[in-house]
């Protein structure tokens, strides 16, 4: 395996942090930016310093990776990104504030609604087939509503 490692040159670095740029396109939130900012500075330190050994590489690369990980997150909680649609991916918080008309009752505080082409829980007083309900917020896949 050490002779594996031993024919990285500085190039490899660089490929493997466009591989890692292009795999935080596919993946959920912000991780493979920060290891692929990890193996291009390893990239760039091994063209700066063609001498390093495989095993100065492979552990500067888990070291800036681990480091880039922790203060990127870091720094994303102080600055969080801001959307013009924050609800965008919250489904359920999407219809808060709708109003949606019962076509059966709540009974012991649980129902159901149609909402567009899906049957969503809900949870709010009892009310009777045919009200008109408020959605003013979700428990996870469930609709808190309140009767009109």
């Amino acid at each position: 395996m050490g002779e594996l490692f031993q024919l990285l040159e500085y190039w490899h670095w660089l490929l493997l942090g466009v591989v890692f740029l292009i795999l935080e396109i596919f993946a959920p939130g912000v991780f493979f930016m920060w290891m692929g900012a990890a193996a291009g500075i390893v990239g760039a330190a091994l063209w700066l310093f063609p001498g390093m050994g495989w095993e100065v590489q492979v552990l500067a690369f888990a070291l800036l990776s681990i480091v880039s990980v922790v203060l990127g997150r870091k720094w994303l909680e102080r600055h969080p990104i801001v959307s013009e649609q924050p609800r965008l991916n919250r489904r359920g918080e999407q219809y808060v504030g709708r109003i949606f008309t019962l076509q059966e009752p709540i009974v012991n505080g649980q129902g159901k609604i149609k909402v567009d082409d899906s049957t969503w829980k809900i949870q709010g007083p009892e009310c009777e087939a045919g009200t008109n309900v408020k959605v003013t917020d979700v428990n996870g896949v469930v609709l808190i509503v309140e009767c009109d």
